[in-house]
Protein backbone atom coordinates (compact mmCIF):
# COMPACT_ATOMS: atom_id res chain seq x y z
CA UNK A 1 0.00 0.00 0.00
CA UNK A 2 1.67 3.17 -0.77
CA UNK A 3 2.95 5.50 2.03
CA UNK A 4 2.31 2.59 4.35
CA UNK A 5 5.49 1.39 6.08
CA UNK A 6 6.31 -2.24 5.80
CA UNK A 7 7.18 -3.68 9.55
CA UNK A 8 8.99 -6.81 9.17
CA UNK A 9 8.85 -9.72 11.96
CA UNK A 10 12.61 -9.08 12.85
CA UNK A 11 11.75 -5.39 13.51
CA UNK A 12 8.84 -6.25 15.76
CA UNK A 13 11.41 -8.91 17.69
CA UNK A 14 14.02 -6.41 17.78
CA UNK A 15 11.65 -3.17 19.36
CA UNK A 16 10.17 -6.07 22.01
CA UNK A 17 13.95 -6.68 23.32
CA UNK A 18 14.42 -3.41 23.75
CA UNK A 19 11.51 -2.51 25.62
CA UNK A 20 11.31 -5.44 27.47
CA UNK A 21 12.86 -5.07 31.34
CA UNK A 22 16.20 -7.08 32.06
CA UNK A 23 16.51 -9.59 34.22
CA UNK A 24 17.76 -8.38 37.74
CA UNK A 25 19.79 -9.93 40.32
CA UNK A 26 17.96 -10.10 43.69
CA UNK A 27 19.23 -11.78 46.99
CA UNK A 28 17.93 -12.44 50.71
CA UNK A 29 20.08 -13.64 53.53
CA UNK A 30 19.26 -14.40 57.28
CA UNK A 31 21.80 -15.68 59.78
CA UNK A 32 21.92 -16.27 63.59
CA UNK A 33 25.11 -17.08 65.64
CA UNK A 34 24.94 -18.31 69.12
CA UNK A 35 27.73 -19.07 71.84
CA UNK A 36 28.28 -23.03 71.99
CA UNK A 37 30.76 -23.78 74.66
CA UNK A 38 33.80 -21.99 73.07
CA UNK A 39 33.08 -20.91 70.27
CA UNK A 40 30.02 -19.81 68.06
CA UNK A 41 28.12 -21.43 65.65
CA UNK A 42 24.88 -21.05 62.85
CA UNK A 43 22.11 -20.42 65.05
CA UNK A 44 19.91 -20.29 62.20
CA UNK A 45 20.35 -19.71 58.25
CA UNK A 46 18.23 -18.85 55.01
CA UNK A 47 19.07 -17.59 51.49
CA UNK A 48 17.53 -17.07 48.47
CA UNK A 49 18.24 -16.05 44.89
CA UNK A 50 21.68 -14.16 44.16
CA UNK A 51 22.78 -14.16 48.01
CA UNK A 52 24.70 -16.56 49.61
CA UNK A 53 27.02 -17.04 52.90
CA UNK A 54 29.77 -19.61 52.69
CA UNK A 55 31.43 -21.15 56.53
CA UNK A 56 35.15 -21.39 55.93
CA UNK A 57 36.57 -24.30 59.07
CA UNK A 58 36.55 -21.70 61.86
CA UNK A 59 40.44 -21.06 63.18
CA UNK A 60 39.20 -18.27 65.85
CA UNK A 61 36.25 -18.34 68.28
CA UNK A 62 34.18 -16.33 65.84
CA UNK A 63 32.30 -17.76 63.28
CA UNK A 64 33.03 -16.46 59.93
CA UNK A 65 30.21 -16.37 57.13
CA UNK A 66 31.77 -14.63 53.66
CA UNK A 67 28.74 -13.05 51.71
CA UNK A 68 29.15 -14.27 48.05
CA UNK A 69 27.14 -12.28 45.32
CA UNK A 70 26.98 -14.74 42.56
CA UNK A 71 25.22 -12.53 39.92
CA UNK A 72 28.94 -11.18 40.14
CA UNK A 73 27.94 -7.64 40.61
CA UNK A 74 25.71 -5.02 41.40
CA UNK A 75 23.70 -2.83 38.35
CA UNK A 76 20.04 -0.71 38.33
CA UNK A 77 17.28 -3.07 39.47
CA UNK A 78 19.21 -5.59 41.76
CA UNK A 79 17.88 -5.54 45.26
CA UNK A 80 20.25 -7.47 48.23
CA UNK A 81 19.26 -7.74 51.30
CA UNK A 82 21.14 -8.96 54.62
CA UNK A 83 19.86 -9.50 57.95
CA UNK A 84 22.51 -10.75 60.63
CA UNK A 85 22.23 -11.10 64.70
CA UNK A 86 24.91 -11.89 66.71
CA UNK A 87 23.09 -13.45 70.18
CA UNK A 88 24.71 -13.15 74.06
CA UNK A 89 27.85 -13.44 73.77
CA UNK A 90 28.50 -15.16 70.42
CA UNK A 91 31.31 -13.90 67.95
CA UNK A 92 30.31 -13.75 64.32
CA UNK A 93 32.60 -12.26 61.44
CA UNK A 94 31.05 -11.32 58.30
CA UNK A 95 33.13 -10.49 54.87
CA UNK A 96 33.09 -10.60 51.39
CA UNK A 97 34.64 -12.91 48.95
CA UNK A 98 36.33 -10.62 46.99
CA UNK A 99 35.51 -6.23 46.08
CA UNK A 100 31.87 -5.70 45.65
CA UNK A 101 30.94 -3.91 42.07
CA UNK A 102 28.41 -1.60 40.94
CA UNK A 103 28.66 -1.35 37.60
CA UNK A 104 27.21 0.45 35.06
CA UNK A 105 23.18 1.21 35.31
CA UNK A 106 20.64 1.88 33.15
CA UNK A 107 18.66 4.86 32.76
CA UNK A 108 15.71 5.40 35.57
CA UNK A 109 17.18 1.96 37.34
CA UNK A 110 18.31 1.89 40.83
CA UNK A 111 20.01 -1.21 42.90
CA UNK A 112 19.44 -1.43 46.33
CA UNK A 113 21.51 -2.67 48.85
CA UNK A 114 19.94 -3.51 52.71
CA UNK A 115 21.60 -4.72 55.55
CA UNK A 116 20.99 -4.85 59.07
CA UNK A 117 23.01 -6.32 61.89
CA UNK A 118 21.77 -6.88 65.57
CA UNK A 119 24.35 -7.55 68.57
CA UNK A 120 23.23 -8.49 71.56
CA UNK A 121 24.59 -8.31 75.03
CA UNK A 122 28.23 -9.68 75.34
CA UNK A 123 28.37 -10.46 71.77
CA UNK A 124 30.72 -8.95 69.03
CA UNK A 125 30.54 -8.44 65.15
CA UNK A 126 33.02 -8.02 63.04
CA UNK A 127 31.94 -6.39 59.03
CA UNK A 128 34.63 -6.46 57.44
CA UNK A 129 33.48 -6.26 53.83
CA UNK A 130 36.05 -6.00 50.57
CA UNK A 131 35.88 -2.70 48.69
CA UNK A 132 33.13 -1.39 46.84
CA UNK A 133 33.75 -0.15 43.30
CA UNK A 134 32.22 2.53 41.77
CA UNK A 135 32.00 2.16 37.60
CA UNK A 136 31.42 4.65 35.50
CA UNK A 137 27.10 5.44 34.99
CA UNK A 138 26.56 3.16 37.91
CA UNK A 139 23.47 4.11 40.37
CA UNK A 140 23.23 2.32 43.58
CA UNK A 141 21.28 3.10 47.06
CA UNK A 142 22.53 1.16 50.23
CA UNK A 143 21.93 1.25 54.13
CA UNK A 144 23.95 -0.15 56.70
CA UNK A 145 21.45 -0.35 59.98
CA UNK A 146 23.78 -1.78 63.30
CA UNK A 147 21.38 -1.70 66.47
CA UNK A 148 24.03 -3.07 69.43
CA UNK A 149 22.43 -3.55 73.12
CA UNK A 150 24.62 -2.47 76.19
CA UNK A 151 27.75 -4.37 76.72
CA UNK A 152 27.93 -5.24 72.59
CA UNK A 153 31.17 -4.56 71.11
CA UNK A 154 31.57 -3.84 66.92
CA UNK A 155 33.98 -3.79 64.52
CA UNK A 156 33.17 -1.84 61.29
CA UNK A 157 34.92 -0.59 57.89
CA UNK A 158 33.25 0.30 54.56
CA UNK A 159 35.79 0.56 51.81
CA UNK A 160 35.07 2.31 48.84
CA UNK A 161 36.81 2.67 45.74
CA UNK A 162 36.27 5.55 42.94
CA UNK A 163 36.71 3.83 39.24
CA UNK A 164 39.63 1.85 38.39
CA UNK A 165 42.73 3.93 38.41
CA UNK A 166 44.47 1.41 36.53
CA UNK A 167 42.13 1.72 33.76
CA UNK A 168 42.07 5.45 34.10
CA UNK A 169 38.40 5.27 34.34
CA UNK A 170 36.83 8.87 35.02
CA UNK A 171 33.25 9.57 36.97
CA UNK A 172 31.64 11.53 35.06
CA UNK A 173 28.00 10.40 36.04
CA UNK A 174 27.22 8.21 38.83
CA UNK A 175 24.38 7.70 41.38
CA UNK A 176 25.58 6.95 45.05
CA UNK A 177 23.57 7.44 48.11
CA UNK A 178 25.09 5.28 51.26
CA UNK A 179 23.45 5.41 54.71
CA UNK A 180 25.48 4.32 57.81
CA UNK A 181 23.49 4.15 61.06
CA UNK A 182 24.87 2.69 64.42
CA UNK A 183 22.53 2.82 67.28
CA UNK A 184 22.95 1.26 70.79
CA UNK A 185 19.37 0.20 72.43
CA UNK A 186 17.69 2.87 69.82
CA UNK A 187 20.24 5.35 70.45
CA UNK A 188 22.14 7.26 67.76
CA UNK A 189 25.92 6.59 68.25
CA UNK A 190 27.04 6.83 64.89
CA UNK A 191 25.07 8.18 62.34
CA UNK A 192 26.95 9.18 58.49
CA UNK A 193 25.41 9.63 55.16
CA UNK A 194 27.12 10.00 51.71
CA UNK A 195 25.16 11.66 48.67
CA UNK A 196 27.56 11.61 45.33
CA UNK A 197 25.59 12.43 42.54
CA UNK A 198 27.08 13.46 39.00
CA UNK A 199 30.93 14.50 38.10
CA UNK A 200 32.28 12.79 41.08
CA UNK A 201 35.67 13.41 39.50
CA UNK A 202 35.73 16.83 39.66
CA UNK A 203 34.41 16.92 42.91
CA UNK A 204 36.57 14.80 44.81
CA UNK A 205 39.43 16.68 43.63
CA UNK A 206 38.52 19.96 45.47
CA UNK A 207 41.42 20.52 48.19
CA UNK A 208 38.68 21.00 50.76
CA UNK A 209 36.72 17.94 50.04
CA UNK A 210 38.93 14.76 49.04
CA UNK A 211 42.39 16.45 46.92
CA UNK A 212 41.46 14.05 44.30
CA UNK A 213 41.43 10.35 46.44
CA UNK A 214 40.31 8.07 44.33
CA UNK A 215 39.04 6.15 47.52
CA UNK A 216 38.02 6.26 51.18
CA UNK A 217 37.60 3.88 53.95
CA UNK A 218 35.27 4.32 57.02
CA UNK A 219 36.22 2.70 60.45
CA UNK A 220 33.98 2.65 63.06
CA UNK A 221 34.93 1.22 66.67
CA UNK A 222 32.36 0.41 69.54
CA UNK A 223 34.06 -1.50 72.79
CA UNK A 224 35.11 -0.57 76.24
CA UNK A 225 39.16 -0.20 75.22
CA UNK A 226 38.53 2.12 72.40
CA UNK A 227 40.43 4.85 74.03
CA UNK A 228 43.35 2.75 74.70
CA UNK A 229 43.53 2.29 70.99
CA UNK A 230 44.19 5.71 70.19
CA UNK A 231 47.54 6.55 70.90
CA UNK A 232 48.87 3.40 68.34
CA UNK A 233 46.45 4.05 65.83
CA UNK A 234 46.99 7.48 65.21
CA UNK A 235 50.66 6.54 65.10
CA UNK A 236 49.73 4.39 61.89
CA UNK A 237 47.46 6.67 59.82
CA UNK A 238 48.59 8.26 56.76
CA UNK A 239 48.49 12.17 56.53
CA UNK A 240 45.15 11.90 54.58
CA UNK A 241 43.56 10.56 57.22
CA UNK A 242 41.79 11.17 60.61
CA UNK A 243 40.70 9.63 63.75
CA UNK A 244 38.35 11.05 66.89
CA UNK A 245 37.49 9.01 69.91
CA UNK A 246 33.39 9.93 70.05
CA UNK A 247 32.71 8.86 73.79
CA UNK A 248 34.65 6.19 75.67
CA UNK A 249 33.74 3.10 73.53
CA UNK A 250 33.52 4.62 70.48
CA UNK A 251 36.43 5.36 68.17
CA UNK A 252 35.77 6.48 64.21
CA UNK A 253 38.55 6.90 61.42
CA UNK A 254 38.09 8.26 58.30
CA UNK A 255 41.36 7.50 55.28
CA UNK A 256 41.48 8.41 52.29
CA UNK A 257 43.92 7.36 49.32
CA UNK A 258 45.23 7.89 45.73
CA UNK A 259 43.81 3.83 45.06
CA UNK A 260 42.10 0.69 46.53
CA UNK A 261 46.22 -0.12 46.83
CA UNK A 262 47.20 2.25 49.04
CA UNK A 263 43.53 2.25 50.85
CA UNK A 264 44.47 -1.12 51.66
CA UNK A 265 47.92 -0.60 53.01
CA UNK A 266 46.79 1.80 54.95
CA UNK A 267 43.81 -0.40 56.35
CA UNK A 268 45.61 -3.93 56.98
CA UNK A 269 47.48 -2.31 59.83
CA UNK A 270 44.44 -0.47 61.98
CA UNK A 271 41.57 -4.03 61.26
CA UNK A 272 44.56 -6.24 62.19
CA UNK A 273 45.10 -4.30 65.72
CA UNK A 274 41.47 -3.54 65.97
CA UNK A 275 40.45 -7.19 65.47
CA UNK A 276 43.06 -8.82 67.78
CA UNK A 277 45.05 -9.94 64.18
CA UNK A 278 41.92 -12.35 63.20
CA UNK A 279 41.27 -10.86 59.90
CA UNK A 280 39.48 -12.87 57.80
CA UNK A 281 41.53 -14.57 55.04
CA UNK A 282 39.72 -13.36 52.54
CA UNK A 283 41.26 -9.82 53.66
CA UNK A 284 45.11 -11.32 52.50
CA UNK A 285 44.70 -12.37 48.77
Amino acid sequence: MCGTRQITREAIISTAACAAPQPRAIGAVMVRAKRLADRSAIADLRQSGAMKLLFPRPDSAALQAIVINTAGGVTGGDDFALKACAEEDAFLTLTTQAAERAYRAQPGQVANIRNRVIVKRGATLHWLPQETILYEACALRRRLSVDLDEGASLLLVEPLVFGRAAMGEVLRKINFNDRIEVRRRGRPLYLDAITLQGDVTAHLASVNIAAGAGALATVVYVSPDAEAHVPRLRALLPTSAGLSLLGADLLVARILAPDSFELRRSLMPILRQLSADALPRSWMT
